[in-house]
């Protein structure tokens, strides 16, 4: 980058062309009567909010339902398919499916 480019991007980011470092910007100040505001306002949006939270009731939780369980019969009759589908490809001479 020439000189004169330096100079004018520095001239737009408002620090001199020599620094190697950007400037840093202030950090902002709330005054104290805002801050007192500020939190005024969050804690009444924080009552607000447990207010809606405690105003509806929480919904029952549903009744867990038992654990399904395959009968031997229905086993059974799942093994047996798979063991005729993999005779049919056996049967073909392919090694997969």
């Amino acid at each position: 980058m020439s000189a004169a480019a330096k100079a004018r991007w520095a001239r737009i980011k408002g620090t001199s062309a020599t620094d190697s470092k950007p400037a840093k910007k202030k950090k902002r100040k709330l005054s104290a009567a805002h801050r007192r505001k500020l939190i005024k306002a969050l804690a009444k949006a924080r009552k607000m909010r447990w207010a809606k939270m405690k105003a509806t009731k929480a919904a029952p939780k549903p009744v867990k339902k038992g654990k399904r369980r395959m009968s031997a019969a229905g086993r059974a009759a799942i093994s047996a398919a798979a063991k005729a589908r993999w005779a049919k490809v056996k049967a073909e001479g392919k090694p997969t499916l």
